[in-house]
């Protein structure tokens, strides 16, 4: 079992930014990968950045390449999300998710635990 708790959301200005971070406890957070995903109202959940669990490799939406970064310390058994140059098309939940197979993988179904999400808004 894992368990994620999102935090970090909230409502910030277009061209601002917010950190989310994501504690995990459970299984020995070092041994899966990460990955955080959205949700906009009236939207499918979509994929955001993934991480492996050695913070190795990284992957981005094409939406967010180059204004956000995934990083994780297995130390304090967090995941990262620093989201730069915000604007009103990154308003929605944001969740992470563990992944306990071979991961990181993209498609949500393939994440075995979620988070219960933390908001973010950007006004237009």
């Amino acid at each position: 079992q894992v368990q994620l708790v999102e935090s970090g959301g909230g409502l910030v200005q277009p061209g601002g930014s917010l950190r989310l971070s994501c504690a995990a406890s459970g299984r020995t957070f070092s041994s899966y990968a990460m990955g955080w995903f959205r949700q906009a109202p009236g939207k499918e959940r979509e994929f955001v950045a993934a991480i492996s669990w050695s913070g190795g490799n990284t992957y981005y939406a094409d939406s967010v390449k180059g204004r956000f970064t995934i990083s994780r310390d297995n130390a304090k058994n967090t995941v990262y999300l620093q989201m730069n140059s915000l604007n009103p098309e990154d308003t929605a939940v944001y969740y992470c998710a563990a992944d306990l197979g071979l991961g990181p993988q993209l498609e949500d179904y393939e994440y075995d635990y979620w988070g219960q999400g933390t908001q973010v808004t950007v006004p237009s």
